[in-house]
């Protein structure tokens, strides 16, 4: 996302973070003390949301996959902006309560969460299922490009994916699973994108 260098990343146990847009703005999304967790800033899932109004004006017809759920913070943002239906997968308990809670709370119907291993779920998910699929993985986990060329498979036509990295990916990474960046930004020490389909 093309957001400013000085942007900040959001620390574990910081606190919250809140839904930018759409029906539920302005909501508070708690941020457990959890290693690893690391919530899409407020102002990057708005410059986020910013490019998908622009190259899918259509976010009430949108099917999205939140893969490493975490907070929830990204696929309820989609939610809250009108979209079809948003699949949430987090394996860690305490974050799937909080999720579930959140769910409960905003009487989130066309949420729908999973609790388990990330890539292993995904494995099971229809091909061309989704049409936006955040991954946020941890740092730590080398599961970025892993989770990308897991992904792909399920993109819809003309769908896309938004990554988060600590290291930049160049388009010959990309192009290497196939993918081509759409667009790319960085806040803080956080490197983010949007891909597609090479050719797409």
């Amino acid at each position: 996302m093309k957001a400013r260098a000085s942007l900040s990343t959001h620390r574990p146990g910081s606190g919250q973070v809140r839904i930018v847009g759409g029906t539920w703005k302005r909501t508070p999304i708690g941020v457990a003390d959890v290693a690893g967790l690391r919530p899409t800033p407020d102002r990057v899932r708005e410059t986020l949301f910013n490019w998908l109004v622009f190259l899918r004006p259509d976010l009430g017809a949108l099917r999205g996959l939140d893969l490493f759920a975490g907070t929830g913070a990204l696929g309820f943002e989609l939610a809250s902006r009108g979209g079809r239906n948003v699949v949430m997968v987090e394996r860690d308990a305490r974050l799937v309560a909080n999720l579930t809670a959140l769910k409960q709370r905003l009487d989130a119907r066309q949420v729908e969460i999973f609790a388990g291993d990330a890539l292993e779920v995904a494995r099971r998910l229809a091909a061309g299922a989704f049409d936006i699929i955040f991954l946020d993985p941890p740092f730590d986990g080398g599961l970025l490009l892993p989770a990308l060329e897991c992904v792909r498979p399920l993109l819809a036509r003309d769908g896309l994916i938004y990554a988060e990295s600590r290291e930049a990916i160049d388009r010959a990474q990309a192009g290497n699973l196939g993918l081509e960046i759409v667009r790319a930004g960085k806040a803080g020490r956080v490197w983010f994108y949007l891909l597609r389909r090479d050719g797409s």
